[in-house]
């Protein structure tokens, strides 16, 4: 690393102002502390300094990440040979994913970085870290069929109109990656309906088996065919049709973990958002209407992209709840309007992205609210001390 140091070190002065690129020194700033942490330090004032900056943070929850990528990787060859009937090793089922995968994360981040990099360019700012995350999050929350160019369009719209007219990262009211989703899903509804969403592209032109079903249990669902559904153990491990990273709860949970540990997620949004998911998943129990509402509400947990929200969009510490208070309730209220959207509206068989993007707009409210109860508390503990 010290041989890399000193040719960073080298190129540095013709980036800084007077050097032959200084029109560039954001671009190279961006890539120098992606590569170590910066040596920029505070001369007065009390600060806690360490080696873990906003790029190291980002890069912990990319780690985090893996378990469902890798997963994601060999469930879509599994669904891919499952579907014609044809005998695969574990490594082929894995390759034929990672090569499938491998496109939608390159256009995620070519895409995002480069209108990130144009607009810090334009700005005269550094370059922001938050895409690190964001550009792998992306393609794990769309089906694996999804065309590129479609992609592209909902990558672009979600930085430009979700981060950038904001103020970039740290601004935005949104979270990005769902923002992308949301495009996907209301501009070309048939690719994200949670019908079918896994084998319609991988099987064109092959012979699908006799009985094999591309159908998401949220498809099953929304459909009333609860009798369809695969086991809560299947659906737990997720070799189940499904967006890339959403179907194993089981590498969720592993991710889940890393953030944990190192302190990087929250886990009082995490357990809260389960928390609402079963209490309201306990309260359509009572009512039973359909056989949907009949439905178990540990069901809801494995199916669909419940566990990835919980974990990676709802624990987004830009566009969630800040106080500590707020977070229980953001997140309560997250994982309470994921099962009702499910249950209740058929058309938006996925209602964990509609529940996260809906929290999101309120979260400042909630920080407002708690912030005020704070006060009021404390001037009024003030006034029975000088009593």
């Amino acid at each position: 690393m010290s041989s890399l140091r000193k040719k960073v070190d080298k190129l540095k002065p013709h980036f800084i102002e007077g050097g032959r690129f200084q029109k560039l020194r954001s671009v190279f700033e961006g890539f120098e502390s992606f590569l170590f942490v910066p040596d920029k330090v505070t001369f007065k004032g009390s600060h806690i300094r360490d080696n873990i900056d906003l790029k190291r943070t980002m890069i912990i929850v990319v780690i985090a990440l893996v378990p469902a990528l890798l997963f994601g990787c060999y469930n879509t060859g599994l669904q891919h040979f499952s579907s014609t009937g044809t005998d695969a090793t574990l490594l082929h089922m894995f390759w034929y994913g990672f090569l499938r995968i491998l496109p939608l994360i390159v256009v995620s981040y070519v895409v995002g970085l480069g209108i990130e990099f144009t607009a810090a360019q334009i700005r005269g700012h550094e370059i922001n870290e938050g895409f690190l995350v964001t550009g792998l999050l992306i393609p794990l929350i769309m089906p694996i069929d999804v065309p590129l160019w479609m992609l592209a369009l909902a990558t672009a719209f979600a930085v430009i109109l979700g981060k950038e007219v904001f103020g970039g990262t740290g601004m935005n009211i949104f979270n990005p990656a769902l923002l992308a989703r949301a495009f996907i899903f209301f501009s070309y509804p048939g690719w994200m309906t949670g019908d079918k969403v896994w084998t319609d592209g991988l099987t064109a032109g092959l012979n699908v088996v006799d009985g094999y079903s591309g159908a998401t249990p949220l498809a099953f669902c929304a459909q009333g065919e609860i009798e369809k559904l695969p086991s809560v153990l299947k659906m737990f491990i997720g070799t189940i049709p499904g967006s890339v990273g959403e179907t194993s709860t089981l590498a969720i949970l592993l991710g889940a973990l890393i953030l944990l540990i190192t302190g990087t997620g929250s886990w009082k949004i995490m357990l809260s958002v389960f928390a609402g998911g079963l209490f309201m998943g306990l309260l359509l129990n009572l009512f039973s209407a359909n056989s949907y509402m009949e439905l178990p509400f540990y069901y809801h947990f494995v199916m669909g992209g419940f566990a990835f929200g919980a974990v990676f969009m709802a624990t987004d510490p830009v566009s969630g709840a800040q106080t500590e208070k707020g977070k229980w309730i953001y997140g309560f209220l997250t994982g309470l309007f994921s099962v009702l959207f499910r249950v209740l509206n058929p058309a938006y068989p996925e209602g964990v992205m509609l529940a996260i993007l809906l929290m999101n707009l309120f979260a400042p409210l909630i920080d407002h609210f708690v912030i005020q109860s704070n006060i009021k508390r404390r001037i009024k503990r003030a006034q029975v001390a000088t009593n």
